[in-house]
């Protein structure tokens, strides 16, 4: 059967679809600038992304991106110049969303290894929504740690504080920190955000949107700061065998710390560990997936369809 509403999807999408080949003839002379070693330091745990994939997905985006900000850089000079105005530096903005275990964070490490590298725009910064979290204490008291990593777990008017804060050009802006070993917002740690050209924020849920209010004066979203956003997609099922990968990974490294929030679960035999970790999946991100990260896909600006073996296969470009 021929379902016309996809067929008609397809004919009227705002996204153009390159297949793997067609974006990695997009690189043109766009110099290699990683090495392996460089891969190593930015690479999550599992991820198997080489030096291939590099130069196949992320130079071509990376070059992409470049004239995204150049372009913006000159219409902001524009902008000053009508205005009779000398305004503060503002940096271009990425937001880069996904699932839990998409690759995001890898891909968030990669371009700002790449952008910085480019000689119109050396300082690039990047800040995770991590730190944003609400601390584990407000979470257990609201009832919410079974929903944490849902939107309603972050500390939206902090985080929209600080992107406000960014977008006006002002310096030294704070970021809160998070630690992935004790799972919580790290109390008085901050992160110093000044002046970057690029500012890369990375998070499941950075494309986020509220509901509009009836008289039409909404509160902003996140990604109403972003210049350029980034989706990361795969399917479901990838989605779910990489994370009980990764929590594999985790029980056999950083579970063994005593710190570890989730050291009691060092000691699980591995079919303890792949049902503890399926149940998480099921009644935790994968809800997070279907009901708010997911939906927000169509709002990117560029889309990386992953195949199983985590490899890019597809781009999808929003059209100007």
């Amino acid at each position: 059967m021929i379902d016309l509403a996809e067929d008609f999807a397809r004919e009227v999408s705002p996204f153009r679809r390159f297949s793997r080949n067609e974006w990695a003839d997009l690189r043109a002379d766009t110099a290699m600038t990683l090495t392996d070693a460089d891969l190593d330091e930015v690479r999550s745990l599992n991820d198997r992304i080489d030096l291939a994939e590099v130069e196949a997905i992320y130079l071509p985006m990376s070059r992409l991106l470049n004239l995204y900000v150049q372009a913006s850089q000159k219409l902001f000079h524009a902008s000053n110049q009508f205005l009779h105005i000398t305004d503060l530096k503002v940096p271009y903005v990425i937001g880069i969303g996904g699932s839990v275990s998409s690759g995001k964070s890898t891909t968030a490490r990669i371009l700002r290894r790449l952008l910085s590298r480019w000689p119109s725009h050396p300082k690039v910064d990047l800040v995770t929504t991590d730190g944003f979290l609400l601390p584990n204490a407000v979470l257990e008291r609201e009832g919410l740690m079974q929903r944490k990593g849902f939107p309603e777990s972050y500390d939206l008017q902090r985080i929209l504080r600080f992107m406000s804060d960014i977008k006006s050009g002002e310096r030294d802006v704070e970021a809160p920190v998070y630690s992935h070993l004790t799972y919580d917002v790290i109390p008085g740690q901050t992160q110093v955000v000044d002046q970057p050209d690029i500012l890369i924020v990375e998070g499941i849920n950075v494309l986020q949107t509220g509901r509009p209010p009836r008289d039409g004066r909404g509160i902003p979203n996140t990604s109403d700061f972003f210049d350029f956003s980034i989706f990361i997609d795969a399917e479901e099922t990838d989605l779910k065998t990489w994370y009980i990968e990764r929590f594999f990974s985790l029980r056999n490294g950083a579970f063994q710390n005593p710190q570890s929030y989730f050291h009691r679960y060092a000691s699980l035999t591995d079919a303890e560990a792949s049902e503890t970790a399926t149940r998480i999946w099921n009644t935790i991100n994968l809800v997070n997936l279907r009901e708010n990260i997911l939906p927000t896909r169509p709002r990117a600006d560029l889309v990386l369809r992953k195949g199983t073996d985590h490899k890019v296969r597809s781009v999808f470009l929003r059209r100007l």
